[in-house]
């Protein structure tokens, strides 16, 4: 099975800026990278985010909401194993996974404000990347400003490169 490693957090975060800046500076680490969004929106998915990740330097970029995953295929429900398991057939080296928190791989949580503090009681967090002061906790935390700290974090921790 391929590496991943997820970015969670509530809608508005800067889940998808954290994406872009971990995707860019894979490649340009040789890393041959894939995503996985999932529009936990409810509905059709929406293409964007997904597309930024590919403008990144993604080389497989898919969304999944609602049953449909923008691989275009179509079953009642995709669970984000099922999805992985389907990137097996793309040369990649990475996946990088946008959403489904309760998930139990590697994963940063992104923290914009109080209300967002009970994510730190999701499994197996690698670090934690804040908007505001947090409380006395585990986990490596980095300010969302202090990108050139926790992006090669990220990268080190989880891919070894």
């Amino acid at each position: 099975m391929k590496k991943v490693f997820q970015v969670v957090g509530y809608q508005n975060s800067g889940k998808t800026t954290l994406m872009e800046k971990l995707i860019r500076a894979a490649t340009e680490r040789g890393m041959r990278t894939a995503t996985i969004k999932h529009h936990g929106h409810g509905g059709v998915p929406d293409f964007k985010d997904s597309t930024r990740h590919q403008q990144a330097g993604a080389i497989v970029a898919g969304v999944e909401g609602d049953g449909i995953l923008q691989l275009n295929m179509q079953q009642q429900t995709w669970t984000l194993d099922e999805i992985i398991h389907l990137y097996d057939f793309f040369p990649i080296d990475f996946i990088f996974v946008e959403g489904y928190k309760k998930e139990m791989h590697p994963k940063a949580v992104l923290i914009r404000n109080e209300e967002d503090l009970p994510l730190l009681e999701l499994n197996n967090i690698q670090c934690v990347i804040s908007w505001i002061s947090l409380p006395d906790h585990s986990f490596p935390a980095f300010h969302v400003k202090q990108d050139e700290e926790y992006v090669p974090f990220i990268l080190n921790k989880t891919t070894g490169y």
